[in-house]
């Protein structure tokens, strides 16, 4: 029998786009395991069951077709179309306000990824060390995420340097720039206004220019006095 999606997702069946999308990231939110402790297992299976509605209804030709004739044959993943990758994306930054985890969307979408050709953990993503992404407007973009994801994957053997920096309470209050030799190259280092001891300044992917080789070089900075 085929699934309704629209009932899956709690929506009327002329719900609109945004209404639909509300629904999904309502109901992701619900069901993140780490507002079901205990019950983690099911959590994930019923996240794995909205997302496949979404990525139907999330879809204005797949909802068409699904609307015509009660399936679209192999739903296909989330990550395929502009309007549902967008929808998880904005999903992503909901867990990252909300202080919740990724970890689990391993297990949920590990299949998918994989069968796309992606190298991409969301352990990585949601660790402190994890993968780094710029992009316009604060908007988290996943073919960001995995392409830099492959990038770092194809590197291998790269290997980041610390140094240690130590400037003054003037030059911590007000911020202030330095410049770094490393193997006859110069690399300014700017140090934002209000650091403290401990505070890394990570020059990203630096060591290309000073050594001709992938990696980053971090600042750790030291207060005078403190």
């Amino acid at each position: 029998m085929a699934k309704d999606y629209y009932e899956i997702l709690g929506v009327p069946r002329n719900a609109s786009d945004d209404d639909i999308k509300k629904a999904y990231r309502r109901l992701a939110m619900q069901y993140h395991p780490d507002r079901n402790p205990g019950k983690e297992k099911w959590a994930n299976e019923k996240f794995k069951e909205i997302n496949e509605a979404f990525s139907v209804l999330g879809d204005p030709e797949k909802r068409r077709q699904y609307d015509q004739f009660g399936t679209v044959g192999a739903p296909g993943d989330i990550f395929s179309s502009q309007y549902t990758r967008a929808g998880f994306e904005d999903l992503i930054q909901d867990f990252g306000s909300a202080g919740l985890g990724f970890d689990f969307l391993d297990e949920v979408f590990g299949d998918i990824l994989r069968g796309r050709g992606v190298s991409f953990s969301f352990k990585r993503f949601s660790s402190p060390d994890g993968v780094r992404f710029t992009s316009s407007g604060g908007r988290i973009n996943l073919e960001d995420l995995f392409r830099q994801a492959q990038q770092q994957h194809s590197q291998g053997s790269r290997r980041d340097v610390r140094y240690e920096l130590t400037i003054s309470k003037e030059e911590a209050e007000k911020g202030t720039r330095k410049v770094l030799t490393r193997n006859g190259r110069r690399l300014e280092v700017k140090i934002p206004a209000g650091v403290k001891t401990g505070t890394v300044v990570r020059l990203s992917n630096a060591r290309r220019i000073t050594d001709g080789e992938d990696g980053d070089i971090n600042i750790i900075v030291k207060v005078k006095g403190s």
